[in-house]
């Protein structure tokens, strides 16, 4: 199944994605929606009214996740080319809901950063609640996957030792168009995708899914480790060579920058970046 999060009048509608429209599926965003027991046979089997989006398409896929757990340096072949060791656990950090934007809205360049970079990842979304989950309890817990771009302001990220404040400005992750569920994917679970991205046309960083040193099972599985996830919870499981900031020299967005993060089997997101107009007051 493909799920999305519509933009409606009046609000949002979680709809499976089908040939030709959507399916209203009862809730008001995939986060309601994978908080029902039953999410699975629902999401299939539901025949609700057609639904027709407004001129704004898709919001995040889930707009309001209880917790965005994000991981860095986890790519083998970038991590090897940098002439590190592969790491013996995840690295993680965090992002608020505020950061999220959906497939197409317009990235907001904070005037406070001069340095705005570029990561394109996969998303996993949690369908299950789980702590300490194991291996089975993690493959079971995996609603499915979707695309992120982990937009960073990379002054701010290296202003201390913890990345935080420079991953997760207001306005500023894509994350969409669309939630598919592990049996569509090429290797399930664990899923072996091929992942893009483009600023301005030009790729800019490609690479396999296949390729994670911790793989979404293992990263729900270590998660859970230290906290309880739950429906709609997402983990953004890293970013391959290519971005702005280890470019010689460095390259970054700017007003009117076009980013297309996309993988195979799951959508594209296409944004553009803006400098937010001044408050007249």
């Amino acid at each position: 199944m493909k799920l999305a999060t519509l933009r409606v009048p009046g609000g949002t509608r979680a709809v499976r994605v089908e040939d030709g429209g959507y399916v209203d599926l009862g809730a008001s965003d995939v986060g309601a929606l994978l908080a029902r027991p039953d999410w699975r046979e629902h999401a299939a089997t539901a025949r609700g009214a057609g639904i027709e989006p407004t001129g704004e398409g898709f919001a995040p896929v889930v707009p309001h996740p209880g917790k965005m757990i994000c991981v860095g340096l986890n790519y083998r072949n970038h991590i090897l080319e940098m002439g590190r060791e592969l790491p013996e656990f995840p690295t993680l950090f965090a992002k608020y809901p505020e950061a999220l934007i959906g497939a197409t809205d317009t990235i907001e360049l904070a005037p406070e950063s001069g340095a705005v970079d570029w990561e394109a990842e996969l998303g996993v979304v949690v369908g299950a609640t789980v702590r300490r989950a194991t291996v089975e309890q993690a493959e079971a817990a995996i609603a499915g996957f979707t695309v992120v771009n982990d937009v960073t302001m990379r002054d701010w990220q290296y202003r201390s030792p913890e990345w935080l404040q420079g991953k997760t400005f207001e306005g500023t992750t894509p994350i969409g168009p669309v939630l598919v569920t592990p049996d569509e994917l090429p290797g399930g679970v664990r899923p072996a995708l091929t992942l893009t991205g483009s600023v301005d046309g030009e790729t800019v960083q490609e690479a396999s899914t296949g390729d994670l040193v911790f793989d979404p099972v293992e990263l729900v599985r270590y998660v859970s480790t230290i906290l309880t996830l739950r429906p709609g919870d997402v983990i953004a499981t890293g970013t391959p060579g290519g971005v702005g900031h280890a470019r010689k020299p460095p390259r970054y967005l700017a007003d009117g920058s076009r980013l297309v993060t996309e993988i195979s089997g799951i959508g594209r997101l296409d944004n553009v970046a803006r400098v937010p107009a001044s408050d007249p007051s």
